[in-house]
């Protein structure tokens, strides 16, 4: 399976690189665009969870990188609780 990692900047301009075993990513998000931090976890929920569902269907079991880090999304996404409006920008994908 193709995999591939996206670059992201989290509301306090800080920079991470999240991981995806399938391409599905590039169907949730567009390089330089911005995201409700609400919306980009969304994003990230559906698609990482469909690039798992794609390992499990190949492989027979669930993708544990992927779900692992869509727990780091989700964990991350407590920091910025308190952030009025906060915003993620998808940098880039890295291939």
């Amino acid at each position: 399976m193709p995999e591939i990692h996206f670059q992201i900047e989290l509301p306090d301009g800080s920079q991470a690189t999240c991981y995806s075993p399938s391409l599905v990513v590039k169907e949730y998000f567009t390089p330089g665009s911005e995201y409700p931090l609400t919306d980009f976890i969304e994003r990230s929920r559906r698609a990482l969870n469909i690039a798992s569902d794609r390992v499990r269907a190949k492989y027979g079991s669930p993708c544990g990188l992927a779900l692992g880090q869509l727990a780091q999304i989700e964990a991350m996404a407590g920091q910025y609780s308190q952030v009025a409006e906060p915003k993620v920008r998808l940098l880039r994908f890295i291939e």
